[in-house]
């Protein structure tokens, strides 16, 4: 069983920064770990993922966001800098067997996070 727990999300400025944490622990994965958000109304989005020494990035984070991972592969990282409102969600993080192309794709990741609340406020 894989259990995966975020933290550190909260309420910060337009043009600030933050940066969330999930922390995996039970079984891990060789495929990709992703972040994904949602905002109120909206259908859950890829934000971005890792899949060994690759990062793939959203086009509306590139360049602002950044995703690491510690060696063991145990902490996901998800570095936010020149937040909007725009970004204001709960942010989740996946993994699984998620191979290929299919890092995008949130139906392809068994395994969730309860996810954690970001509010950027303008």
């Amino acid at each position: 069983q894989v259990q995966l727990v975020e933290s550190g999300g909260g309420l910060v400025q337009a043009g600030g920064s933050l940066k969330v944490s999930c922390a995996a622990s039970g079984r891990t994965f060789t495929g990709a770990m992703g972040w994904f958000r949602q905002a109120p109304g909206k259908e859950r989005e890829f934000v971005g993922a890792i899949r060994g020494s690759t990062v793939y990035y959203a086009e509306s984070v590139k360049g602002r966001f950044t995703i690491s991972r510690d060696g063991a592969k145990l902490t996901l990282y998800l570095q936010m800098n020149s937040l909007q409102p725009e970004d204001t969600a709960v942010y989740y993080c996946a993994t699984g067997a998620v191979y290929g192309e299919n890092y995008y794709q949130s139906g392809k990741y068994p395994y969730w996070g309860q996810g954690t609340q970001v509010t950027v406020s303008s």
